[in-house]
């Protein structure tokens, strides 16, 4: 699993643009720059929906003046439900940038695939929040139980930057 003071994988992650699904290289999106990402395990999914996206939306500003220079939001989604899920929540509205890490390569590369089959979720990403500065992971939260989102909430991982 991957941990603080490592540079992330490679990845080409997937958004929606004006002309449909634009591939977006991770590389590009962190380098030089201090950004948050956070994971969920399914957009719609009740925790995901109710608690982590609205916790990000309400820090966006503190996250702002702390120089985070962008919050992503991935999941292993396809971009048109990352798209749908972004207008429903308000998150695109808010500037939250949300990424389908469609073929769940990035979240594989990271070491955080789970499958839960009775839940119907297969090759599905733990939930956690990240501080990434120019490709190298400063703080990781990582929640340690299905259904919680407290470390990994806005307020959890800006309670653990420094």
């Amino acid at each position: 699993m991957i941990s603080v003071g490592e540079k992330l994988p490679e990845a080409t992650l997937v958004q929606m643009g004006a002309d449909g699904p634009e591939p977006v290289s991770l590389a590009d999106k962190t380098k030089t720059r201090k950004v948050a990402i956070f994971a969920v395990p399914g957009a719609y999914t009740p925790t995901c929906s109710s608690a982590h996206v609205p916790s990000f939306i309400r820090t966006k500003d503190q996250f702002a003046a702390k120089g985070v220079d962008e919050i992503i939001c991935i999941s292993v989604n396809d971009p048109f439900v990352m798209a749908a899920w972004g207008k429903v929540t308000g998150a695109s509205e808010a500037g939250i940038t949300m990424l389908a890490d469609a073929d769940c390569s990035l979240t594989e590369a990271m070491g955080m695939r789970f499958d839960a089959a009775p839940a119907g979720l297969i090759a599905r990403s733990l939930r956690y929040a990240m501080l990434v500065e120019d490709g190298e992971v400063k703080v990781l939260q990582l929640e340690e139980a299905p259904g919680v989102c407290e470390l990994s909430a806005g307020e959890g991982l800006l309670g653990a930057m420094a």
